[in-house]
């Protein structure tokens, strides 16, 4: 797949269905994949980190989660077609899962909220098959523990929502313990399933403007928002230097 350098982040050009293609084809592959998707927040820790920056390079399928990343790969002259979100994606791999025999773990959130996630995905795909959930909160010497109850349930598929740079690097730690075929994460999305957050009105979310929903919804996320000028101003002064192959 052809790549865009976005400050040393090399993100796939993929639309959410080529992403949902590659995912399905990544679970008829006996082996490991892991799968990001990064927003300009995310990228822009990765241009201040070069360990993360490295961890998310080491991803199978990495996804432009955000307009900000969508018109970064635009300055850049390599332009990605759409904003391709976890939450997009995973909604088109759980449509395409219900018909198969594929098997999902749910992992994060509050405790109970990966439980109601499952109660409402399976009202909407019936004959989807979560074989698991755990909730987010747990102690380093927890972890062995939450990949053997992943390993033991059978899962193809892990969501990992643990809110990033944590999920990422959850992963990365136990990749080569894990026995799933793709580990991905989603951030939130387990809240937006169970109900517990609603999704940005499609509106917002084509136009590119779900930003400015959630941060009317949640002001207090003000301090974040302000990143995306200070990426959008380094993409800009620094993103050329970095080759595009």
């Amino acid at each position: 797949m052809d790549k865009v350098n976005i400050l040393g982040v090399h993100v796939d050009m993929v639309n959410i269905s080529q992403a949902t293609d590659c995912i399905m084809r990544f679970l008829d592959e006996d082996k490991f994949h892991a799968v990001y998707t990064p927003n300009s927040e995310i990228i822009m820790l990765a241009y201040k980190d070069e360990k993360f920056c490295k961890l998310l390079n080491n991803a199978d399928l990495l996804t432009a989660d955000g307009i900000g990343v969508v018109h970064a790969s635009k300055i850049l002259k390599k332009p990605i077609s759409e904003r391709a979100a976890g939450y997009d994606i995973a909604r088109q791999v759980l449509q395409k899962m219900n018909y198969t025999d594929h098997k999902l773990f749910l992992f994060g959130g509050k405790p109970g909220v990966a439980e109601e996630a499952k109660k409402k995905l399976l009202e909407e795909y019936t004959d989807l098959n979560i074989v698991g959930t755990r909730n987010g909160y747990f102690k380093l010497e927890e972890e062995a523990e939450i990949v053997e109850e992943i390993n033991n349930s059978g899962a193809d598929i892990v969501f990992v929502c643990l809110g990033a740079p944590k999920q990422e690097q959850w992963i990365e730690r136990n990749r080569d313990a894990l026995k799933v075929r793709v580990a991905m994460g989603i951030g939130g999305s387990l809240d937006v399933f169970a109900g517990k957050v609603e999704r940005a009105p499609e509106i917002f979310c084509k136009t590119g403007m779900e930003w400015f929903y959630r941060l009317c919804k949640e002001p207090w996320r003000i301090g974040r928002m302000m990143e995306l000028p200070k990426f959008a101003a380094t993409v800009i002064a620094k993103g050329k230097k970095y080759k595009q192959d």
